[in-house]
């Protein structure tokens, strides 16, 4: 497995208040970057997909 590439959003600025993403070829993985060695959530593509879909509706 190779190791994961930890980002987050250009919009949190130096906030250490948000979540970090790291996209695999077959899951999406979600942190908190407050604490990056806990454990974190994987999601399958699709899923990540539906919910980005579902907040970009949200925010019309």
């Amino acid at each position: 497995m190779q190791p994961l590439h930890w980002r987050k959003s250009s919009y949190s600025g130096d906030s250490s208040n948000c979540v970090e993403i790291a996209a695999a070829h077959k899951a999406i993985h979600i942190r908190d970057s407050k604490n990056p060695t806990d454990p974190h959530l994987t999601f399958p593509p699709a899923a990540w997909a539906d919910f980005i879909s579902q907040l970009v509706k949200s925010a019309r």
